[in-house]
């Protein structure tokens, strides 16, 4: 009597299609792990451009707030109408500390912004902190009207991290009762 016995294992066919799959998997795998690390190296510009804007958005209800500005102020200076009349320069600015006014974006602007991180010892305020010069960040702010006593501030701010253009856009809006 013959005994039959099979022969278990992977044929050459089977172990090809096998490194196949497996090769498109790994190749997904290091996809994301790419884009994840381009997150993680854009994220300390997202932060400053998210607090930018916020600080654009803030200043603007405080100056309506202490009466610091006009109704009629709270606009750009040239705006849609070309005569708008208001404090807020047109188009994209470098982001620069406020002037005397406390604002953003206007004419008595200063010197272009600057953030401090701390160095290898992680305290601020100590010799080895690394200053940052916010040069390649610009910042707008446009007002429009919506109706009389309502207009939309939209903030967008910008900057270039590695070939890729990065931008935030904040949208809000503001009447003129206090």
């Amino acid at each position: 009597m013959r005994r039959m016995t099979s022969a278990s294992g992977f044929s050459l066919l089977e172990t090809i299609v096998s490194m196949g799959v497996l090769t498109v998997g790994m190749l997904g795998g290091i996809g994301v792990l790419a884009r994840g690390m381009s997150y993680v190296v854009s994220s300390p510009g997202d932060l400053i451009a998210t607090q930018k804007a916020s600080e654009a958005i803030e200043s603007v209800f405080t100056a309506r707030d202490t009466r610091v500005l006009t109704w009629a102020q709270i606009r750009n200076l040239h705006g849609v109408s070309g005569s708008d009349g208001g404090v807020f320069l047109d188009g994209p600015q470098s982001l620069r500390t406020s002037g005397i006014d406390g604002l953003v974006n206007t004419a008595d602007d200063g010197a272009v912004e600057q953030v401090v991180d701390p160095g290898p010892d992680n305290v601020v305020g100590t010799a080895d902190d690394q200053v940052i010069v916010l040069n390649g960040f610009t910042r707008e702010i446009e007002i429009r009207d919506i109706e009389p006593a309502l207009r939309q501030i939209k903030v967008t701010v910008k900057y270039q991290q590695g070939s890729t253009l990065r931008q935030y856009e904040l949208i809000t809006y503001v009447s003129n009762y206090v």
